[in-house]
């Protein structure tokens, strides 16, 4: 019977609002061997009080005040204070079903490098979205799982959520790559400890239904706006992808990478659709002939399924002032409508 201890990390940012549900949801968990930590990442609302207010009240939390540094430097604090054999993050703004971190731990084989993952549900004001890995549930060990490794990324639906949430990592496989954690990626930051941490598994689970992770979505935070540094920060992941690849030597991990940088790419040209800023259709070709995205789409024969993403295809394939214009018209069109 699985007794190990399970240290929850919860990077915590300005969530006044929701840090109350979160918390509550990880302290009733039915699986009570938890050391939960609470990383205040200078907080300028009341979370850091409320941080402090729990920690007096329930000896298994621990907070840790820190100077602002972003998403990755928190969970990253969290880490390096936590004790626990296996690690568990959870954002503030989310929250956990109570059977959890018991019903993940109980797929754990109590073996170094294993990754057991749940589904998870978005939660709108419209109602429920339940989401579920592209990989089929199973228990993935030796051949199978490097069949896995060989297919992470580069697909239009990652085999495996990049999410470092809904999943109780063994200590080993976070501890030993947060040299990949770059506080200074912003965007897709996940990636840059899941993906390593997927490569260097030696058993990987994929429980079936078992939705037991609920993201919030937050209409105000998640507007449909131009964001002027995603280019960058999509460089920077492109190229994190790559050292990860390069340093864990997985077969065929170059055309992943390479696979993954189209479909990155779109998100830039989508963005940049989206804000229609002055120099948007020569910002977009500028990324699109910097990544050879024509020649690339060829060689790995992409072909989006998704209606938007074939349409940013179709754009990036020969960005010229037409079909620019079209993609950025389309966009126009949808948003609207979508409110």
């Amino acid at each position: 019977m699985f007794q190990k201890k399970v240290s929850v990390i919860v990077p915590v940012y300005n969530a006044q609002d929701y840090l109350v549900r979160c918390v509550e949801s990880i302290r009733n968990q039915t699986y009570q061997n938890l050391e939960i930590l609470l990383v205040d990442d200078g907080a300028r609302d009341d979370s850091p009080f409320l941080c402090d207010a729990y920690a007096g009240k329930d000896a298994r939390i621990r907070v840790l005040h820190k100077e602002n540094g972003g998403l990755v430097s928190a969970w990253t604090a969290g880490v390096k204070a936590a004790s626990g054999d296996y690690f568990l993050f959870v954002d503030s703004d989310d929250w956990i079903d109570a059977c959890m971190v018991e019903g993940l731990a109980g797929k754990a084989a109590e073996k170094p490098g294993e990754m057991i993952c749940c589904n998870f549900v978005i939660e709108r004001p419209d109602g429920a979205q339940f989401c579920r890995h592209e990989l089929e549930p199973g228990i993935y060990t030796g051949e199978n799982l490097r069949t896995v490794k060989e297919n992470l990324l580069g697909n239009e639906r990652r085999t495996v959520s990049m999410s470092r949430c809904m999943k109780l990592f063994s200590r080993e496989l976070i501890v030993e790559n947060l040299r990949f954690c770059d506080p200074q990626i912003r965007m897709g930051e996940d990636v840059n400890i899941v993906l390593p941490a997927l490569c260097d598994c030696s058993r990987l689970v994929i429980l079936e239904d078992a939705f037991w992770y609920h993201y919030f979505y937050n209409p105000a935070s998640m507007v449909h706006k131009y964001d002027a540094g995603m280019t960058q920060g999509i460089r920077a992941l492109i190229r994190a992808i790559g050292r990860v690849f390069s340093e864990k030597d997985i077969r065929g991990g170059r055309q992943q990478g390479e696979k993954e940088a189209v479909y990155l790419t779109l998100l830039a040209v989508k963005n940049e659709l989206r804000g229609g800023r002055p120099g948007y259709a020569g910002r977009i070709r500028e990324l699109c002939r910097e990544r050879k995205m024509q020649e690339q789409m060829a060689r790995y024969a992409i072909c989006p399924k998704d209606r938007a993403n074939r349409l940013l295809a179709w754009v990036a394939s020969r960005p010229d002032r037409l079909r620019t214009a079209v993609g950025k018209a389309a966009f126009w069109f949808y948003d609207r409508r979508m409110g």
